[in-house]
């Protein structure tokens, strides 16, 4: 009994391992499905990146938006990643791309061909290039259509946590 306690709590401990967990949690949707988390009224402000495994700037962001999630997790700060991969990329690219950079923000793929219909409902100034990120709460909403650095993240939502 102790050798499979032992076991079980060195695989739920060794990052290589705990990592494979993280892909049960990548959420397949379409966009009417997805769109209520661009609204969420309550304590917590939201960042919400629009990105793709073969976006080079998308990728180079992504250490960022991990930081400022370890870094204010405790403050009521919710980062969602949202990737527009294929589906059919999801366990070629999509879920090592999360395991590889151990990835603990919320990971969407977002389903749904009709990008025409559902960019503008994310931002009227959205001209569907990636990556873009929504940061918002009760008082505030941004968008952004651009490639962040740590510091102009944090500069942003600070004031809001």
């Amino acid at each position: 009994m102790k050798i499979l306690i032992y076991i079980l709590a060195f695989v739920l401990t060794t990052p290589a391992l705990a990592a494979n967990k993280m892909h049960d949690e990548v959420a397949v949707m379409d966009f009417d499905t997805f769109a209520p988390m661009l609204e969420k009224e309550d304590e917590h402000t939201y960042v919400v990146n629009f990105w793709a495994t073969w976006c080079a700037p998308c990728v180079r962001e992504i250490p960022y938006f991990e930081k400022l999630r370890k870094n204010y997790q405790d403050q009521n700060l919710r980062v969602i990643l949202v990737s527009l991969d294929n589906p059919d990329h999801m366990e070629s690219r999509v879920i090592p791309f999360i395991e590889n950079h151990n990835i603990g923000s919320e990971v969407i793929l977002l389903d749904d061909v009709n990008a025409n219909r559902w960019i503008p409902l994310v931002s009227e100034e959205w001209s569907g290039a990636i990556p873009a990120t929504v940061i918002y709460n009760n008082s505030f909403r941004g968008f952004y259509e651009k490639e962040f650095k740590y510091d102009e993240l944090e500069e942003i939502v600070l004031p809001l946590l």
